[in-house]
This record gives structure tokens, sequence and C-alpha cells, in this order.
């Protein structure tokens, strides 16, 4: 049998000292540790595939320990041994997120079969994440699971979604999860940037066009509905789209049919439209700068991605993903990160998100000579003392000084070169123009 670290968690001795014992005497690797802040120091320095750990401990309990693993996203399953009767402590302990509690008295075969059970999961987890198929999304934050619970279910229907979320979180990589669990799937799925086109040729972009319609049309176009027939076709940034195209598109989600520049009848249309944003469209439409009407044809199933800064543990889900990932396409070896370059990674505030995660662990893979990630290899935007640099009278800045910190940080890099700003904080040129604009007024 492989050998695996098992950590082992207790005030009492003779306790330690058994469990030791049965596990070694099963196979695996035992590390002791005689409290809560003393497994904690462990867990820096060696990585453990299970834990068991007393409840009740001084300084710190099992439960206070296992809030503590849970902060540092770590994934590690944890079981938790409670006293005889304490019914209570079991329900406190699978409430605080254990794989599952263990009641004293117990024997060593039950000891040895709930440690076999937490492995078994835990390589089923590992051997999913390094297979995990495009189009999945790789998550173990509960707000998410419920995100992608509710788009599965409704993803088979023909219904709109409306997804939003801060740019970098996910929200073209959660629409093409809708597509690829709906019937639709053998069909295209289409993107477009509304911020990206010209509103002229935005238009002519999405509806298509006749020949002769507008000086330059010197053939017949077809639109993004039309070519995403059967399909899905996303609208990023809907926040951008002008009013006049809003009325056109509300009139296709009325109607399910467009009308190309220049044609004389309208053609019917099967599409399944996903509208993104990363602004706030209640705002939007006080400002009269979007539709009310349109919002709630949209808005019949609205998903709210959360940020990577509120979704913590997954930072090293999706930090082994990315680093499997470009390992692969770069042709380097398998590489791991260290655990002083996790806590790197899980302090930092991650404005960007996940996209930020992405091109910071490429960057990390592809110049790294060794095959562990160290803090030396990650290199950040800005350093984590960025706070003290803009905020103001020694206050904690938000998250909105954060994302103008790193903006302002970026275009000085590119010594205000806006394409070049752009394209490094994965955000649309439009977008940067306006938060230029938001921070002058």
């Amino acid at each position: 049998m492989t050998s695996k670290a098992i950590l082992i968690v207790d005030d009492d001795k003779d306790m330690r000292l058994a469990l030791q014992e049965t596990l070694t005497r099963r196979g695996y690797g035992t590390t002791l540790a005689c409290n809560g802040i003393e497994a904690l120091e462990r867990m820096r320095e060696k990585e453990y595939q299970a834990i068991i750990a007393d409840i009740k401990m001084p300084g710190m309990s099992g439960v206070e320990m296992l809030q503590e693993v849970k902060k540092k996203g770590l994934n590690t399953p944890l079981i938790l041994i409670t006293a005889y009767g304490k019914i209570e402590d079991a329900v406190e302990a699978m409430k605080a997120g254990a794989f599952d509690y263990i009641q004293k008295p117990f024997s060593s075969e039950a000891v040895e079969a709930i440690v076999d059970k937490a492995l078994e999961q835990n390589n089923k987890k590992a051997t999913k994440r390094r297979h995990m198929p495009k189009g999945e999304i790789i998550t173990n934050d509960p707000a998410m699971q419920k995100i992608i619970e509710l788009a599965s279910m409704v993803a088979p229907t023909r219904a709109p979604f409306l997804i939003q979320g801060e740019s970098g979180t996910g929200k073209e990589v959660l629409a093409r999860f809708i597509h690829n669990h709906s019937p639709r799937k053998e069909y295209p799925f289409i993107a477009i940037n509304c911020a990206a086109l010209p509103e002229g040729l935005l238009e002519s972009e999405l509806f298509g066009h006749e020949k002769g319609s507008f000086t330059g049309a010197i053939s017949r176009k077809l639109g993004k509905f039309e070519l995403a027939q059967g399909g899905t076709l996303m609208l990023d940034e809907i926040s951008e789209m002008n009013l006049h195209l809003q009325a056109k598109l509300l009139r296709v989600l009325q109607e399910y049919e467009i009308d190309r520049l220049g044609g004389r009848e309208p053609i019917s249309i099967d599409v399944r439209i996903i509208a993104t944003t990363n602004r706030d469209l209640g705002e939007a439409i006080a400002e009269k700068k979007f539709r009310e009407d349109l919002f709630y044809r949209l808005n019949v199933v609205s998903l709210v991605i959360p940020p990577l800064r509120e979704r913590r543990e997954d930072i090293p889900l999706l930090t082994d993903h990315f680093m499997h990932k470009y390992s692969r396409d770069n042709g380097k070896g398998s590489k791991v990160v260290s655990k002083n370059a996790l806590s790197l990674l899980m302090e930092y505030p991650w404005p960007g998100n996940v996209r930020e995660l992405e091109n910071i662990i490429e960057r990390a893979v592809i110049l790294s000579r060794d095959n562990t990630l160290s803090p030396k290899d990650i290199s950040l935007p800005f350093p984590l003392s960025v706070k003290a640099e803009v905020g103001e009278n020694g206050k904690q800045c938000s998250m909105k000084d954060m994302e103008k910190a790193l903006i302002l940080k970026t275009l000085t890099e590119y010594n205000n070169n806006r394409t070049h700003t752009a394209k490094t904080l994965g955000i649309s040129i439009r977008t940067l123009r306006n938060k230029l604009k938001e921070y002058r007024s």
C-alpha cells in the first residue's frame, strides 16, 4: 500500500500513541500534534491526506482548527473524535465541514474504516481535478456549487440567462457550461463582446445585412444570431449596448425573429441568449442607460458569480488546474506549488479574479526552472502592502480602491497605452475608458 500521511491531533498522549499504532499498522505514515495550534504548524511544513483530531482540546478546539484549515483553502478531509453520547458535538462537527466523526470508545477497525473512506474520497477529488473535462467548472465553494446546480437545472430549457460578476470571475466559462449541458450542445456557441465594437458595426455583426444596405455592404452577411441558429449566443458586457440595439434585442427575445439590415422580411431564429455584465444594471437603469423592460426579459434566470476573494478555498484547486494545464501546454514537467507560495496566493486580494490567477500561474510555470513553484516565482502586479499605499489615514481600502490602484499602476507600466493595459487586465478598451472617466469624476 502506498504510504499516506495522516496528521493525528489530540491533547491526550495515550490516545495519540494508540491512533498512531493503529494507522502505522495499516501502512500509513503519521505525524503527531498535541493541540490545534501545533497541528496548523505541521500543516505549513507538509501536506497531509487526512487529519484525525479530538473535538475538545485546550487552546484551540477541533472545530476551530477545522475552520482555520478551511480558511487556508485546504481540502484535507478532517475526522473529529467526539465523546460518547455527545450528539451535539457531532452535529457541530458536521456543520463546520468535517468529513465525518467517530465517537469514543471506538475500535481499531472503526478508525481504519473511516480513515480509508476519507482517503478514498480525497483520491477521487484529486483525480477529478486532474482530468476535469473542458467546460466543467472547478470549485468546492458552496455558493458556486449552488449556481452550478441552478444552471444545470435550467440549461435544458429555452430560458435566457443573465450572468453577473466582476471581470475575470468566469462568466464565459459558466455560459459555456450552460451550453454544454443543454440540448443545444451540438450546435454553435458564439460569443460577442458588446463593448469591443463601434455601435454601427455591432448592429451589423449581430443582425447581419443585405447587399447594398449601406456603403461598403458589397455582399450579404449573416449576423451572429443566424450563425448561432440552434445554439447559444453570449452577449458579453451587455450593459455597453446602446439603447437602439437594446430595443431590437428586446424584440428578438419577445418574437424570436430578427431583421437583417436592409432586409425585407423577418427571419425566425432558435437561439438561447446568455447576457453577461460586470456592471450593476440597477444603476444603469436608474441612469437611463439600460432598458428596464429588457432587464426583466433577460433576468429570467440570474446568476451572480462571487469574486475569487470570497471563495478562497478554490484558489488551491484552480492553481493545481492551471499548473497542470500550462505544464502540459508548454512541455514542462509536472510541477507543484510550495506551502509558502500557496500562502502568498491565498493572501492576495485578486482584483482580477480567476483570470488574474491564471495569468500569474502561466507565467510562473513558463519561467520557473524548478519543479516546485516558490514565492519568487509568483509575480504579483502589486505587493500585498498595496492597502497601505492606497488607503487613507491607515484605514483599509475597499476593493474599488484596489481595482483603481491596479488599473492606474498597469496603465503607468505601459506608458498610458490603453490597448496594452486593457489586454493585460482582461477588459475591453471601452470598459477601461469608462473606469478612467469614473476616476476623473
